[in-house]
């Protein structure tokens, strides 16, 4: 595979992630670090990574409203309730693992 094609499928599934992110805005950010290690805030700080890399200059807000399809804090707002105190427990338990 030459790497041209193997961006463009990088890519693809890139946005399938993200339509598959959010179609599921009930899977809350907290929940996918506990399982996974990584959220929607932290594609975001990846693309704005990757951008430094390629010498483009994408600010975190932009590519936030990339990954939530909306500004941040619409998403907030309508979407992410206060994490609980079990979450929070759990997310602590999940970064002593991830130590």
């Amino acid at each position: 595979m030459d790497s041209k094609l193997r961006t463009e499928l990088e890519a693809g599934v890139f946005r399938r992630l993200l339509q598959h992110l959010d179609k599921r805005k009930d899977v809350q950010n907290i929940e996918l670090m506990i399982l996974a290690g990584f959220c929607r805030n932290c594609l975001s700080k990846w693309y704005v990574e990757a951008a430094v890399e390629h010498g483009s200059d994408i600010g975190l807000d932009d590519a936030r409203e990339l990954v939530y399809g909306m500004p941040y804090s619409q998403w907030k707002d309508n979407h992410q309730p206060v994490a609980t105190d079990e979450q929070l427990s759990r997310f602590e338990e999940a970064q002593k693992v991830n130590e």
